[in-house]
């Protein structure tokens, strides 16, 4: 019997082969652990990440979605200072819901398109 993380990780391959990423649209790689949430801009041609951001570096002590929202609009303002207003959403194998639809609000918020 599979455990989660090995079902959530079958997932993840199956969507990030459909999104790949490129420097005008890289993709958007997330890593959801108990305390912190992780989201980074990847450009798949090159291999390389172009920026990232954590939930720490909010710094705000608990963890829930509004931290997850305000990494978002970090991420957001970080891309837009690389000049890049589109990227594709990779929410690596979790559900759209709670902190990862969080995420994809506040990057909505910060004026990035995908």
């Amino acid at each position: 019997m599979e455990s989660r993380n090995q079902k959530r990780l079958h997932r993840k391959r199956r969507t990030t082969v459909k999104t790949k990423g490129t420097a005008k649209m890289p993709r958007t790689s997330i890593f959801r652990s108990n305390k912190a949430i992780y989201a980074q801009l990847v450009d798949d041609e090159k291999g390389v990440t172009l920026t990232a951001v954590n939930s720490v570096e909010v710094k705000d002590k608990n963890f829930d979605i509004k931290t997850a929202e305000k990494t978002g609009e970090l991420l957001a303002e970080k891309a837009l200072k690389l000049k890049i207003k589109e990227v594709t959403f990779d929410r690596s194998g979790y559900r759209y819901h709670g902190k990862v639809k969080a995420l994809a609000e506040g990057m909505r918020k910060g004026k990035l398109k995908f």
